[in-house]
């Protein structure tokens, strides 16, 4: 009873009060796939010792990033964090904070998400920007659903370049309002058959860049399509490190920025917590989601901060709400702004170089392994190669051999038919002792 206090009358209480005749009535859009029938394989009871041992166990199966040569993207990445980072993250007050809801009075809070939007408007270019959502794919379903708002139509046209996962995201969370999605064909060089699907009922186009394959595209031209039919562009990144060295998505006509953030000041996180990042133009930002803090002065003439705009259904707006993004990823926003801070626009463009660098010494290293083929013809710290074996298989044998060679496509996407094609990162972290490793490795099993 300590953790279930409610008795079964009280659970058939609040069934009959709201119209569902068993639990089981409450989960019916969960397919049937989904579900799981009966206990799962594991003992019922335990002792903290037994499950730290058992779990201690499991987790030493595991091959750590730090631990070998590591070559894994595809929407995560591996980048140095400084100590300082988590030091000051760790401080209990930063720590143990949450969404304010009174939110004048946690001024400390409030500062720093502003400092937050301060930055990611600069580096994507773009007038404003919110105090983050949950992910990057999160917030480019909600930058489809705000598209949907501002030009009152319903459909929305997908490069055959954005990440899979965040095209599987988005369908998931606008098909229940009726937005029609055109997923075109994945494509290394995808943006070049965007124009031609544009439509007087397109309400935005979304693109990636540097897509999942990699490719790096000005997507100038893609902007001015959208705009001539009265659509939006939302450009999609989720490298944030790529913005120190490319063109910024405002630059290039972004109407609406949805990006990752995790490769600023936050770890690979075994795939989370990780906090997406949205900007857009002025005009737009009262259906922006989220929320918006924003710099005022106090009674006494001070500077201070408040929360200008608050679009969640948790504030008072309930049912006329913009979003149901209940929060923003408070901590993991503190740590891309401490790490910001700590690099600086200079940092920021140094670090992005050796990105870059690192990148093109692996592509040349692959390069020259006969039956190698680089597909991507320009990339920021990422491309793909197509392999004369099956990807999987090779970056199962690479494994064994202790490297990491990177991400089949055919994870991301099993019906596009790419199974040869292997996603291949290199970030600052990477050496010439573990591209060398790499291309050794994968000679080999080649």
């Amino acid at each position: 009873m300590r953790y279930l206090p409610l008795t079964p009358d009280d659970r058939s209480a609040m069934l009959a009060a709201i119209g569902a005749k068993s639990i089981d009535d409450l989960f019916v859009d969960v397919p049937q796939a989904a579900r799981r029938e009966g206990f799962v394989d594991l003992p019922r009871v335990a002792g903290e010792l037994e499950v730290e041992r058992a779990l201690g166990a499991m987790a030493a199966k595991n091959t750590a990033a730090g631990s070998v040569p590591f070559f894994c993207g595809a929407g995560a990445y591996r980048h140095h964090v400084p100590a300082t980072v988590d030091h000051v993250i760790q401080r209990s007050e930063f720590l143990t904070s949450y969404t304010p809801y009174q939110p004048e009075i946690a001024q400390g809070t409030l500062q720093y998400l502003y400092e937050f939007q301060t930055q990611v408007a600069n580096l994507t270019g773009m007038p404003v920007a919110n105090a983050s959502l949950y992910d990057g794919s999160t917030a480019m379903a909600e930058g489809v659903l705000m598209a949907t708002r501002v030009t009152r139509r319903n459909k929305a046209v997908i490069s055959g370049g954005v990440h899979p996962h965040y095209v599987a995201a988005t369908e998931t969370v606008v098909h229940a309002v009726g937005v029609e999605t055109q997923v075109l064909p994945a494509a290394v060089d995808a943006e070049a058959d965007v124009i031609g699907q544009i439509g007087p009922d397109t309400a935005c186009v979304v693109v990636q860049t540097p897509n999942v394959f990699g490719t790096a595209t000005d997507v100038t031209k893609i902007a001015e399509a959208a705009h001539a039919a009265g659509a939006l562009l939302i450009v999609v990144v989720t490298e944030a490190v790529s913005m120190g060295l490319l063109k910024s998505p405002g630059e290039m006509g972004a109407d609406i920025v949805a990006a990752e953030g995790q490769s600023i000041g936050n770890a690979l996180n075994f795939g989370g917590p990780y906090v997406g990042l949205f900007a857009t133009r002025e005009k737009l930002v009262r259906q922006m989601p989220g929320r918006l803090t924003g710099e005022t002065v106090d009674a006494d003439g001070e500077r201070g901060f408040v929360l200008t705009l608050s679009t969640r259904e948790q504030h008072i707006r309930r049912d006329k709400a913009t979003s149901n993004i209940c929060t923003n990823s408070g901590l993991c926003t503190l740590a891309f702004t401490i790490h910001m801070s700590l690099l600086g626009e200079t940092g920021l463009r140094r670090m992005a170089l050796l990105n870059h660098e690192a990148a093109v010494a692996t592509r040349d290293a692959l390069a020259s392994i006969p039956g190698v083929e680089v597909l991507t013809p320009r990339f920021f710290n990422e491309f793909a190669v197509k392999l004369p074996k099956n990807a999987t298989d090779v970056v199962d044998a690479l494994a064994q051999k202790g490297v990491l060679a990177g991400v089949p496509y055919g994870r991301l996407a099993p019906a596009a038919g790419m199974d040869d094609v292997l996603l291949v990162a290199a970030t600052e972290t990477t050496t010439e002792a573990h591209i060398a490793a790499l291309k050794t490795a994968l000679a080999e099993v080649l």
